[in-house]
């Protein structure tokens, strides 16, 4: 499953990710991963949630992010819930569609039983029709 967090740049959904992911951990049977473009959220975030800052690591496309989700996914059978903030830029999918790439993550999390919350740098009217029931809060 994938759920959506969206808003313009500064309307707060990072500290709306951050809430959600630390009342999850509390509930969490597993393990849950935070992928950032920093690690400034660090401290901000659960000492049980594995903070991976995905700049430290040569992404150059969206496929290359895929597969890195991917990597990630093979090494934890524990792996519950992945947060991604700022997804547009960890994703590489700055100015374009993330509709293929939303599905990829769709369909991966059905195989391994892991639910996606991306914070997407859009207004839920920019982001294309097939996206818009995976939206959980539009700030």
């Amino acid at each position: 499953m994938v759920q959506l967090i969206v808003g313009k740049k500064g309307k707060g959904k990072t500290k709306q990710l951050l809430d959600k992911v630390n009342a999850a951990i509390k509930a969490a049977n597993g393990n849950i991963v935070y992928l950032d473009k920093s690690s400034k959220h660090m401290y901000e975030l659960n000492n049980k949630v594995r903070l991976i800052d995905v700049s430290s690591f040569p992404i150059r496309n969206s496929d290359e992010f895929i597969g890195f989700v991917c990597g990630i996914i093979s090494q934890d059978h524990d792996l519950e819930e992945m947060y991604l903030d700022s997804f547009l830029k960890v994703a590489k999918l700055e100015d374009q569609d993330i509709s293929e790439a939303v599905a990829k993550l769709e369909e991966i999390g059905k195989l391994f039983e892991v639910t996606f919350t991306l914070s997407v740098s859009l207004d839920e009217n920019e982001l294309p029709d097939g996206l818009k029931d995976k939206v959980i809060a539009s700030l």
